[in-house]
């Protein structure tokens, strides 16, 4: 895809603008709070553990930022309570219910949290923060352990909808709590599964692959911190949950990983969650070559699946439940700027540089071709590239722009 020079032109001005937005309107301290983190945008009242990626990549597009990095990592394990790490922090000041700034109700992860951790290690070589970050990891993997293993299957389970982040998506129909979990208008611990619900605790792709990353990156932590014992006992439970995963949730005809509910059934819906394989990394490069070139050519680089005019859809666009996607902010249908953003963790790695090229143009020419309706949004149409009308100034979206329009040197 070429870029005219009108185009190119708004690149570079849409470029200036999310820069100075990104530094001028999202860099903020919270109410009552000293420290200046990465704020989402207008529609999110603060940041969300899934988020924490963005600050991540911000220290990288722009090595002066680290501080940022180091100062939001550090607001989640200053906020841990028992080894759970909260799912969001709000703006006290921005918010009506101010008891509820602070979430521990979901889990909402995404990405490995030990993972970017490590990420933020090797970009300030901070040896005393990465021994904090070691016991914070360490501490969670113990919680999720202790408290998302009911069916003692060895791997994490999802107890409400939103511990995915995968907001209205098909792959939470039938759950009694595809939000969060009340009781009398009470939000719930993360710790408490809904009682009576059909499907739930159900086996999330998505949440173990972060689980088998947070494995991994704390076993290099380890071994950065010349803990040797502990980095063979980290591995060795990685292997061991990857082992589990496969036996769980991989169908070898359709070549697709499955969520699977409490009573042991595969749960058949075509996610975005098999894109966590590749994220987190689980699938070895050598080893795992047949089942990377077999999900990728059938799944994922599929025209009629995920491989759309602008990828990745939140859900395949072949898969019967985005009949009843919502008109925003929904991950049953929808191709999300987080999707986009994360594919930097990944697409090169296993080298599909060609096709994360392809990526960046299909996201630069959407919000180029929307900015007269709404300036970097949450989320695009994946066959027309509309934008929803949904969450302008979004930090992924203009942190995927600056990211894509440097590697396309269009800037």
């Amino acid at each position: 895809m070429s870029f005219c020079a009108t185009e190119k032109n708004k690149v570079k001005e849409l470029y200036e603008l999310a820069v100075n937005r990104l530094n001028n309107d999202h860099e903020k301290c919270f109410y009552g709070r000293n420290d200046t983190l990465l704020l989402i945008s207008a529609q999110y009242p603060g940041v969300w553990l899934e988020h924490v990626y963005d600050s991540i990549i911000y220290a990288k597009l722009f090595p002066e930022k680290l501080n940022i990095a180091k100062n939001t990592l550090n607001l989640f394990i200053s906020l841990q309570e028992k080894g759970q790490l909260p799912c969001y922090v709000w703006d006290k000041a921005r918010v009506s219910v101010p008891e509820e700034s602070i979430g521990y109700s979901e889990i909402q992860e995404c990405v490995s949290f030990a993972e970017l951790c490590l990420e933020y290690y090797y970009l300030s070589y901070d040896l005393m923060f990465l021994r904090k970050c070691y016991s914070s990891a360490a501490k969670w993997i113990l919680w999720l352990e202790s408290n998302r293993m009911t069916l003692k299957k060895g791997l994490i389970e999802m107890f409400v909808g939103y511990d995915t982040g995968h907001d209205n998506s098909g792959r939470l129909s039938g759950m009694s709590e595809p939000g969060y979990y009340r009781v009398d208008n009470v939000l719930q611990n993360a710790s408490i599964c809904p009682p009576n619900d059909s499907v739930a605790p159900i086996i999330a792709v998505d949440m173990n692959c972060n689980y088998y990353a947070s494995l991994i990156s704390i076993a290099k932590m380890a071994k950065i911190l010349n803990r040797l014992n502990e980095e063979e006992i980290y591995l060795k439970k990685a292997k061991d949950v990857k082992h589990r995963l496969f036996a769980e949730c991989y169908d070898s005809n359709d070549k697709f990983f499955y969520d699977v509910d409490k009573n042991g059934n595969q749960r058949k819906y075509l996610s975005s969650q098999i894109l966590h394989l590749f994220m987190e990394k689980v699938l070895d490069k050598t080893e795992d070559k047949n089942f990377i070139d077999a999900i990728y050519e059938k799944h994922i680089r599929n025209p009629k699946e995920f491989w759309t005019e602008y990828p990745f859809p939140s859900m395949a666009i072949n898969d019967p439940s985005i009949k009843n996607r919502t008109p925003v902010n929904c991950w049953g249908y929808y191709s999300q700027a987080l999707i986009a953003l994360r594919c930097t963790l990944w697409m090169d790695y296993y080298e599909k540089n060609r096709d994360f090229d392809v990526v960046c143009e299909k996201w630069i020419k959407a919000t180029v071709n929307n900015s007269d309706r709404i300036h970097f949004g949450q989320e695009i149409d994946p066959i027309s590239g509309e934008t929803t009308m949904w969450s302008d100034f979004y930090s992924s979206c203009m942190l995927f722009f600056i990211y894509a329009s440097r590697r396309l040197k269009l800037v």
